[in-house]
């Protein structure tokens, strides 16, 4: 079996990158890859490409030429706009995925960028991301987003919510199912037999014993001492002072309260190189850790290395 890459917007970089990963990945058989799309929004014409009726017939084409089970999208594409019409062939590329993945057909998912207000203006899409969407395919109630990159892997606790909003979602139960999800995948897919969790806090300097926020004392600290006995955590941390390299060399997965909290050191420490995985489904989730740059496509400026990364780590995954 074989890894499947999804379409995602095809009017953004994902069509580019793409082809620039198979390019790379071409001469190395342990990462090979079938995209699903239109051929049409393949911008090099000089990049080969074949047509597959099954996934496995990825193995025998992908030395030579890009492999694509072909999904002929109903609207043409205007490269680098947003295309509401577009919409539902999106959605429905990112459905045969999952259901190719779930019937054993590909052995992983790694799927390109989409943009949420065109899926929600074309189809009414309810979902704040790609991970809450293949969660609700997959029958999962709590998703969980990790980024990584090669000195680095952050959790948010809390995802894609305005931040006025994130004092209320956090909870006991919330944060200690993260934590436990987030300890078995460092067993499970990273091979840490007992991983250094740091949990940060959600105020400034963690709370200051309750001087700056009462979530720690109420939320965050319970569940850290709860959890303690049974997994190595830390915390809760000053979120500004856990990411310089001395304080990332005490852990090997850091959790955090909000969106930012993770995503700005992850981005400021591996721009280029960030995968974004998802926990906790029933499969292997990859993705390149950036949206679909519109302002970048049609210009042969995109940067392949966070798709090649995704890709190759979704491999390695399927290899534990």
């Amino acid at each position: 079996m074989t890894i499947v890459i999804t379409s995602g917007d095809p009017a953004g970089v994902g069509p580019e990158i793409v082809q620039k990963a198979w390019i790379c990945l071409k001469k190395n058989p342990t990462n090979e890859f079938f995209w699903i799309g239109d051929p049409l929004h393949l911008p090099d014409s000089n990049i080969p490409w074949q047509a597959i009726e099954h996934p496995n017939q990825a193995s025998k084409v992908f030395g030579n030429a890009l492999p694509i089970l072909i999904h002929k999208f109903t609207h043409p594409i205007k490269v680098g706009q947003h295309q509401p019409e577009n919409a539902a062939d999106v959605i429905n590329v990112i459905k045969k995925a999952v259901n190719l993945v779930k019937t054993n057909k590909a052995k992983a998912l790694c799927t390109s960028p989409i943009n949420k207000n065109v899926l929600m203006s074309g189809a009414k899409f309810p979902y704040t991301g790609h991970t809450e969407f293949l969660a609700n395919l997959d029958g999962i109630d709590s998703p969980v987003m990790m980024l990584s990159c090669p000195t680095l892997k952050v959790v948010p606790v809390t995802t894609h919510i305005p931040i006025k909003d994130v004092p209320n979602r956090i909870s006991i139960k919330l944060l200690t199912e993260t934590i436990k999800i987030t300890n078995a995948a460092m067993k499970e897919n990273f091979g840490i037999s007992e991983p250094i969790i740091a949990i940060s806090g959600l105020n400034p300097h963690a709370g200051e014993n309750g001087q700056l926020g009462i979530e720690e004392e109420e939320i965050i600290i319970p569940v850290i001492r709860d959890l303690e006995g049974t997994m190595n955590v830390i915390g809760p941390l000053s979120a500004d002072t856990m990411f310089h390299p001395a304080a990332r060399a005490k852990y090997d997965v850091a959790i955090t309260m909000y969106h930012d909290q993770a995503l700005i050191p992850l981005k400021t420490i591996g721009f280029d190189e960030g995968v974004n995985l998802t926990l906790g489904l029933s499969f292997i989730r990859t993705s390149p850790d950036h949206g679909t740059a519109f302002d970048l496509a049609g210009q042969n400026a995109a940067n392949e290395t966070s798709t090649v990364n995704a890709i190759k780590m979704a491999a390695s995954l399927t290899r534990k």
